[in-house]
This record gives C-alpha cells, structure tokens and sequence, in this order.
C-alpha cells in the first residue's frame, strides 16, 4: 500500500537591494527556508553565480540531502540486521555541469560514509549494508544522476 506524505515550507528572497532585478548583478541572490518548528535555513546562490558563500546554496543542500537519506536508511537497516553502530560521518562530493545555454544538471554524487561499528565480527556485514540502505533511500530514488557509495567500516 502506498502512503504519500507532504512536506509544506516557505521560501522568501531577501535580496532586493532596491532595484528588484533590474540588473544581473544589481541584485542578491540570498532567501531563507522556513518550514514550521525548524530553524530557518539561510541560503543563496553558489559564490559562481554571485552567492553569498557564507550561505547554504541548492547544491550543498541537495548533496546534503543525499547524505543524510542515506545515513538515516543505513542506520535502520544496521539496527533491523542487528549492527550497533557507535559513530558515522560522511563527506559527500557532488559534480554539476553547467551548458552553453546557462541550464545546468547534476552528473553524480559520491558519498563516502566512514562507520564505527561495535562488533569487529560484523565489520564485512555493516560493509555490505550500505547497498540496502540505497535502495531505501527516498532522495537517491528521486534523482536522475547517479548516486555512489564509497564506504568503509572498522570496529572500535
């Protein structure tokens, strides 16, 4: 049975330095995310395309968001195959390409989880893991650009 669940934010461009767009560099490209009982999200465009780099841009997000589906599915799957794990980090990279007509896609994400798992008995198993949680995670299924794994897995 499917079961469809909404999400509901709001996006408010703060960059108007008084003459709204009347130009490409006249105006900021910085907004914040807000979404009920979370703190907002200060964004703007990439430093490339005249962003504030103190910001979160849509790239850093939707990597971000690759690596945290990711990391919440495999921490599921490890605690239903009975894998403790004490500490996970990861450190994503992503790749877009921009065309000759200003468009633009993303070609691929590696994320690179490094996991500390309790047992060193299950090392080869919480290793093996990492596929499963791929398949469960909501974010790599939605994209069209391939998603990869680099993982690696000791005991402490």
């Amino acid at each position: 049975m499917n079961v469809d669940h909404h999400y509901a934010l709001t996006l408010e461009w703060t960059g108007n330095r008084g003459s709204g767009t009347s130009g490409y560099r006249d105006y900021g490209r910085d907004h914040v995310v807000n979404a009920e009982g979370n703190p907002p999200i200060e964004g703007s465009s990439d430093r490339t395309f005249f962003g504030d780099a103190e910001r979160w841009n849509p790239e850093e997000l939707l990597v971000a968001a690759l690596a945290q589906c990711h990391m919440l599915s495999y921490l599921h799957v490890a605690q239903r195959n009975g894998v403790v794990v004490t500490a996970y980090t990861d450190s994503p990279t992503g790749t877009m390409t921009t065309t000759s007509d200003g468009a633009g896609h993303f070609t691929s994400v590696t994320l690179r989880p490094s996991v500390t798992v309790a047992d060193a008995e299950q090392v080869d198993l919480a290793q093996s893991l990492h596929a499963e949680a791929s398949k469960l995670c909501f974010i790599a299924a939605s994209v069209n650009f391939p998603v990869g794994h680099e993982p690696s897995t000791t005991a402490q």
